[in-house]
């Protein structure tokens, strides 16, 4: 009994120690978790509107967690491309963009939901409150100010449906990129350009920046008044841009972050407002078909150029 007792002790340590073992190796395949953080707003508040997700993250991983903010959208892509990163958010443009390059480089997992549970979000182009321009028809021969060239709302869908009312680049006096979203907005409030396009869920009050989008992180940070902007043109729904994980990560630090980021708006809701970009109903699970019609437009915009 004894001798059978003792087996069965020996057999289970070594069965646990099996398992702890497994469990550390991805850990040792994957030393840093390397989060790439989208061009849009400069780089001091990225960082801090990031930051409890570093921290989130490197708790339930259990490896470090570094942050790497990129002049534009470009360098995110190209770092994920590369394996140099391992997660980011991106537009479903700048998905589109990866994808077209490589397919299996790397694989969206969740989407951001809007206020109404809604996946999509929308452009609008935005002008100076004290213009003269009241709508698209008044921005023949004025300036526009795109915010990224992989940007979704900032450059493809605008792009795309104006083309389709006839109204392409030429109809403006000039086009040009602001350098992301934030900095083109302050360049037409201080009249580097006539308008620009940003991203904004489209649901919620105009004076608080809606409920999520560039305009309401800039209202959240105390770099615009609301009343100093007037929307001219806004486009259809657009499919919110997904979270993505490189797709060489181990299948368990990929867990770990889906169900983090599935559970973030109830366990983690500062953290949410922050990371997301102001208010929603969470993240949702979300797979490439999701992203078939951006893909197409970007590939015909591309063969039109």
């Amino acid at each position: 009994m004894f001798k059978f007792t003792l087996s069965a002790l020996v057999l289970g340590a070594t069965a646990l120690t099996a398992t702890s073992t497994l469990a550390q190796d991805w850990r040792a395949d994957m030393p840093v978790f390397r989060v790439g953080l989208l061009g849009g707003e400069n780089e001091a508040d990225r960082l801090r509107n990031n930051e409890c997700f570093r921290v989130a993250m490197e708790e339930a991983l259990g490896v470090p967690v570094e942050l790497f903010p990129a002049a534009d959208y470009a360098g995110v892509m190209q770092g994920l491309l590369a394996d140099q990163l391992d997660f980011a958010t991106l537009g479903a443009s700048g998905y589109a963009g990866i994808y077209m390059q490589d397919p299996e480089s790397v694989e969206p997992i969740v989407v951001g939901s809007e206020a109404d549970g809604s996946t999509g979000y929308v452009s609008m182009m935005y002008v100076r409150a004290d213009s003269d321009i009241q709508s698209v028809e008044d921005m023949a021969g004025r300036s526009l100010a795109y915010a990224d060239p992989n940007s979704t709302s900032g450059y493809l869908v605008p792009q795309f449906e104006l083309s389709q009312q006839g109204i392409t680049d030429d109809y403006f006096s000039t086009t040009g990129f602001g350098g992301g979203h934030e900095q083109a907005v302050i360049a037409v409030l201080n009249e580097q350009y006539d308008a620009g396009v940003t991203w904004t869920s489209g649901q919620g009050e105009h004076s608080e920046g809606y409920t999520r989008g560039n305009f309401r992180t800039m209202v959240n940070n105390g770099l615009i008044d609301m009343n100093d902007v007037r929307v001219i043109w806004t486009s259809g729904v657009i499919p919110n841009g997904p979270a993505v994980v490189r797709q060489g990560i181990p299948e368990e630090a990929r867990q770990i972050v889906y169900d983090y980021l599935i559970s973030q708006h109830e366990t983690d809701p500062e953290c949410y407002v922050s990371f997301s970009n102001g208010e929603g109903q969470g993240w949702v699970p979300v797979d490439h078909a999701f992203y078939e019609g951006v893909i197409t437009m970007r590939e015909a915009t591309a063969g039109s150029r």
